[in-house]
């Protein structure tokens, strides 16, 4: 199978997902989101943060989480479970825990930055330094998040050299690989390519992951370009689920089920089974009591209940 024709998938539902949910799960119900997750064939999923409880209390048990993913006999140690880190101290409480690999993370937009981790890009970048050096000593891989790559809900339209340039400087840090985070889902096509081109100047395709948020529907679209520019790594959130707390209206990652749907239908393999995934997103929909916002997932849903009650299809134009 040519490399080329494989694209890795990070589901980032149990933390980017569940982390705008009202409804706070326990380890245990987190633990069996990402025993479904992982049994679709998903190998890379983000179970959770090592922040202060006090402002995202969804993810105030991520340490138990851990310790008993960690534990479990279920799990072959062939994936990848990273954390999402802010600081020393949460550095510090992953080295503690055992994590094997971990997710550091700022912007494109100083007041985006202000409002979600309280310093600007420049005191991030210092904080970022002194999580990696701790990865360095400890072994331990680092992914990087840049956030607000097209625009910013408090400053507006972003550079794209400044984005370009900012992840340089994380890759030079040391992150393996750099997210570029589409946060409220504002970006088009006609946007996505000429910053693609911009940064592919300096850095290469297998660097970078696309992490696009579908406020506006546009986010298939724009994982569709990146492909066409050779990048092969991107982020989504089981049936849609996420936001962000200081990104007002931005809705949920794409959703897995969509991406996983268009790849298989390009010729891309995922090694994911669509069909244990749709049902894992009907899962997590239902015990949150919230609408699933996969399309292909409700489409098949509602195409396997149809055949279930022998209803037929009729005549639709």
């Amino acid at each position: 199978m040519s490399t080329q024709s494989q694209v890795k998938i990070v589901e980032v539902g149990p933390r980017d997902g569940l982390q705008n949910e009202t409804k706070v799960l326990s380890p245990e119900q987190k633990f069996e989101l990402i025993e479904r997750l992982y049994r679709s064939g998903l190998r890379s999923i983000e179970v959770g943060s090592l922040v202060n409880p006090a402002r995202v209390p969804q993810m105030a048990n991520s340490d138990a989480l851990y310790k008993a993913l960690d534990s479990s006999d279920f799990f072959s140690g062939q994936q990848s479970f990273p954390v999402l880190v802010p600081n020393i101290k949460g550095m510090e409480r992953a080295i503690e825990l055992g994590v094997k690999e971990i997710a550091c993370f700022t912007a494109a937009s100083d007041t985006f930055n202000e409002k979600n981790i309280g310093c600007d890009i420049e005191e991030s970048f210092t904080r970022i330094a002194a999580v990696m050096e701790l990865a360095r000593q400890h072994h331990i891989a680092v992914r990087g998040y840049l956030s607000c790559i097209v625009s910013c809900p408090y400053e507006g339209a972003i550079s794209q050299a400044k984005v370009a340039q900012l992840t340089e400087r994380l890759l030079d840090l040391g992150c393996y690989e750099i997210s570029l985070g589409d946060t409220i889902g504002v970006a088009t096509p006609g946007q996505i390519s000429p910053l693609l081109e911009q940064i592919l100047r300096k850095t290469a395709s297998d660097k970078l992951a696309l992490h696009l948020h579908d406020t506006y529907g546009q986010a298939l679209a724009n994982i569709s370009v990146g492909l066409a520019m050779g990048i092969r790594s991107f982020d989504s959130s089981i049936a849609g689920l996420g936001g962000c707390p200081y990104a007002p209206g931005a809705s949920g990652n794409v959703a897995t089920e969509d991406l996983v749907y268009m790849l298989h239908g390009m010729g891309f393999h995922t090694h994911v089974d669509l069909t244990e995934l749709v049902e894992t997103g009907s899962h997590i929909s239902n015990l949150l009591g919230r609408q699933n916002n996969s399309k292909v997932g409700l489409a098949l849903l509602s195409q396997n209940r149809r055949t279930e009650s022998g209803v037929g299809v009729g005549s639709c134009k």
